[in-house]
């Protein structure tokens, strides 16, 4: 084979891919592997741009005879990647001086879908247990010491009552993201009223605000249009970030909401329109901003789960968000309030031209 096939061949191969002659040298390598390893030079020992034992030792199994080995490379820069190595033997003929062909598969997101898979499970029955494990004490305890004892029993079954809704809100949440994430590479098809919608909601929290001592004050734009989206799934996600705003502001401190069409997205492009919700709740650090859309992640483990979260509601709207081809943006700073900003996308006929002065 020419080094002008072989070199095509390489570069239509869809991972990085590199050929090695018997001496451990590269011969050639597709675009793909020289943007991956920088260092890699025709006719330099591979071991100069892969410094992995196990690739080396794959490799010269290889060319020891064996027809295949393996190996996975974990790189940390520039960002965080997972590959597995398969390294082949290759027969005479294929290319002048080749014997081996690696090839690298870029793993990182089935790797980090399998850890995110083991810690939801693991999460799951961690939630699910504790609650279980208390209702069987309970129920221990009602059927032998406290058999008799009213005073007890009443407290015991109010405690029951709880934990039992506890569970029954995880499932509930749990039965929602699935639902979310079966359906979310198909974009809903429908139209909603979102200043009726939002009206709507702040009536569902309403009560709550009230016992409270706060007021909901709305800043919402005239006329604002309908977006395409699924009203369901938007209602959960508009009770669900000013729920969270009343449960977890400042007592007597105002929420705030607001609307507003725009006539480009941020990093998405295209008209759209963003609706915020701010409350003057504790700061958030900065650390925890990216994760708190992640299943079961708590800034503050014990006082969520005393005030009823299941850990799950900001990842069910991330996902909802997601669904309607929109965006999620979470600010806090001291001052201006904890701030979570959904941004959702509007045809283009629906954002009407600027008027002219």
């Amino acid at each position: 084979m020419t080094d002008e096939n072989t070199s095509a061949l390489l570069e239509a191969l869809r991972d990085p891919a590199v050929l090695i002659d018997g001496r451990r040298r590269v011969m050639a390598a597709n675009s793909l592997a020289r943007d991956l390893f920088g260092g890699l030079v025709t006719g330099s020992d591979l071991a100069m741009s892969l410094r992995h034992p196990e690739v080396l030792d794959a490799v010269g199994a290889v060319l020891a005879g064996a027809p295949v080995a393996g190996a996975v490379i974990e790189q940390a820069v520039p960002v965080q990647q997972t590959f597995e190595m398969h390294v082949a033997s290759l027969p005479s003929g294929v290319s002048d001086g080749a014997r081996a062909l690696c090839l690298l598969h870029d793993v990182t997101a089935a790797r980090e879908v399998e850890r995110m898979r083991a810690n939801f499970v693991a999460n799951v029955s961690h939630e699910l247990r504790s609650p279980l494990s208390s209702l069987v004490g309970f129920i221990e305890t009602l059927k032998g010491p406290a058999r008799d004892d009213t005073q007890a029993r009443e407290r015991f079954l109010d405690i029951m009552d709880g934990e039992a809704k506890r569970m029954a809100r995880l499932v509930d949440d749990l039965l929602s993201l699935s639902r979310v994430e079966a359906g979310e590479h198909i974009p809903p098809t429908g139209a909603v009223d979102i200043s009726e919608l939002l009206a709507e909601v702040m009536k569902s929290v309403a009560a709550r605000a009230a016992e409270r001592g706060m007021d909901i004050t709305t800043d919402l734009g005239l006329d604002l249009p309908p977006v395409p989206g699924d009203r369901d799934e938007l209602f959960e996600v508009f009770h669900n970030l000013l729920a969270n705003a009343v449960k977890y502001g400042s007592g007597n401190a105002p929420v705030a909401l607001e609307a507003k069409t725009l006539s480009r997205m941020p990093d998405v492009g295209g008209p759209g329109m963003a609706i915020a919700v701010t409350n003057q709740g504790e700061v958030i650090a900065p650390e925890h901003l990216p994760r708190l859309t992640e299943r079961f992640y708590r800034i503050d483990k014990g006082r969520s789960r005393d005030m009823g979260g299941t850990g799950l509601g900001l990842a069910i709207v991330k996902h909802i968000v997601n669904h309607h081809r929109g965006r999620l943006s979470i600010e806090s700073s001291a001052g201006r309030g904890n701030r979570f900003t959904v941004f959702l996308p509007l045809e283009e006929r629906t954002v009407a031209p600027p008027r002219l002065s």
